[in-house]
């Protein structure tokens, strides 16, 4: 893991890179994500198995553990820009 903290472009850019690549989203590239929209429902249209999968991607990538609050846990998921500020919050622990 790299150990600089990066600013949130740069986190959110590797965020959708790693939404892309972990998801296989071969017709979406990363600059096509939008950091605010929802990740969930409306907005990209991932599903529960995308969650799973996107959290193990993260967790790896990362090192950030996922609560077993499933309401906090879907906070953390809502869009780019809440992932990019729950893996910068958990860097600095």
């Amino acid at each position: 893991m790299n150990s600089t903290v990066l600013h949130a472009p740069e986190l959110e850019t590797e965020i959708k890179a790693l939404i892309v690549s972990s998801l296989a989203l071969e017709d979406l590239a990363p600059e096509d994500i939008d950091a605010a929209q929802a990740l969930f429902v409306e907005g990209l249209g991932l599903d529960s198995i995308d969650a799973l999968e996107l959290g193990l991607a993260l967790q790896k990538r990362y090192g950030v553990a996922m609560s077993a609050d499933a309401q906090e846990t879907r906070k953390h998921f809502a869009s780019v820009n809440a992932l990019a500020a729950f893996v910068a919050a958990q860097r600095t622990r």
